[in-house]
């Protein structure tokens, strides 16, 4: 699927649960409340860069954002102006 805003690919997934064909934007299905096993390795300490991590920009969220969404709620990034 394309990003209407950016023109971006946006990836999808078949939730096991309910099975809809959804956006991937988090770790959960947002139609069922499924929570999607993780693919391959889990990130361990030393792959995490701190440093340049990007801060989910919803000031309730303490989520960090992956692809352009933050990885905890799903809500896009919207950088500060």
């Amino acid at each position: 699927m394309i990003c209407e805003k950016c023109a971006g690919d946006i990836e999808t997934i078949l939730c096991g649960n309910c099975n809809k064909e959804i956006l991937k934007l988090g770790s959960y299905c947002y139609i069922c409340g499924n929570k999607f096993e993780k693919e391959g390795r889990e990130a361990e300490e030393s792959d995490i860069d701190l440093e340049h991590r990007i801060l989910c920009s919803d000031g309730t969220c303490i989520g960090t954002v992956e692809n352009g969404f933050c990885r905890l709620c799903g809500k896009p990034y919207i950088p500060e102006v």
